[in-house]
């Protein structure tokens, strides 16, 4: 069973990619300035503070989870936020966000195969052809940008990091589906970046990566880049992505990750000067059509699980 998408919901994951796509920009910039636990812990925290504060706004109390839920929110705070940040933040010392982001849009092919074996999500010929598009268009776009990233030697260790981004997340989205629906979107979001808020933390005073003077010597625009991956890239798009999910499932809002590095580029161009190409362009085009065809294919998209854990309050 599935629901059918809205026009708002396509427009609010385009949203989210196009907010993930500043995030490479913005975790580029941090890179140098703070130990990537730090910035990792940071980032949350002002992810947990941005939630928290719109729970009491809208006086929206914080469900009490189940046992059941709770070790299941602490395996999506374990994948989604400790182990792909650290991987994310790690990453990013070694390789560009260019080649960071081409990495990452591995994701939507990823996650489709996994909803197919563990969800039982169906995937028509359509659909895969789709999931080929995103992919290829995401190349397209990376080789457009900067041919030569991508002949040029790298070591091993930083794509490996960016490739467990991709494990993390895949399991994040993947596991998310059963409370989302139990719990709802923002509770689930909520949960897991608290929970996984409270790891990167415990991990930070353990390893002595408190680094505070480093936190102090921070210019104006790398706090304005940690505001911006705590507030926008972490509570809003983790929202409208959970939204989405439990609306339309893994792989239909996953197929919006293939635009990650077309709206980087377009960012880069906007706020850094760089020049857009015809390349990049056609690259973008060819995303686009690989997001149509994973969520205008024929057939059934999501088969309902047969029981859901119930909400507890």
């Amino acid at each position: 069973m599935h629901e059918r998408a809205t026009p708002r919901l396509y427009l609010q994951l385009a949203l989210v990619s196009a907010i993930w796509g500043g995030t490479f920009i913005a975790g580029r910039m941090l890179a140098g300035g703070l130990p990537p636990l730090l910035a990792a812990s940071l980032r949350f925290s002002i992810a947990s503070l941005t939630l928290l504060a719109f729970l009491a706004a809208t006086r929206t109390p914080l469900v009490r989870p189940s046992r059941r839920q709770a070790l299941h929110l602490l395996l999506l705070g374990l994948c989604g936020i400790f182990s792909y940040n650290l991987c994310f933040f790690y990453g990013l010392q070694q390789v560009s966000a260019a080649r960071a982001s081409l990495i990452v849009a591995l994701n939507p092919a990823m996650i489709a195969l996994a909803s197919a074996a563990l969800l039982k999500e169906t995937l028509p010929p359509l659909k895969l052809a789709g999931v080929a598009l995103c992919l290829a268009g995401a190349a397209w776009v990376i080789v457009g940008k900067n041919g030569d990233s991508l002949a040029a030697a790298h070591g091993w260790s930083g794509d490996l990091l960016i490739l467990g981004c991709v494990a993390s997340w895949v399991a994040y989205s993947v596991g998310s589906r059963g409370l989302s629906l139990s719990l709802g979107p923002l509770q689930t979001v909520t949960w897991s970046i608290l929970l996984g808020t409270a790891m990167l933390w415990s991990a930070t005073w353990a390893l002595g990566a408190a680094d505070f003077a480093a936190v102090a010597r921070l210019r104006p625009a790398q706090w304005g880049g940690l505001l911006y991956l705590g507030a926008l890239g972490s509570a809003l798009a983790y929202i409208w992505y959970y939204d989405g999910i439990k609306r339309i499932g893994p792989t239909r809002s996953g197929a919006f990750i293939a635009l990650n590095p077309l709206t980087a580029v377009l960012l880069g161009a906007a706020l850094l000067g760089e020049r857009l190409t015809p390349g990049m362009l056609a690259g973008g085009a060819l995303a686009i059509a690989g997001i149509a065809l994973c969520n205008l294919g024929g057939g059934p998209v999501w088969r309902k699980p047969a029981s859901l854990p119930s909400r507890q309050t």
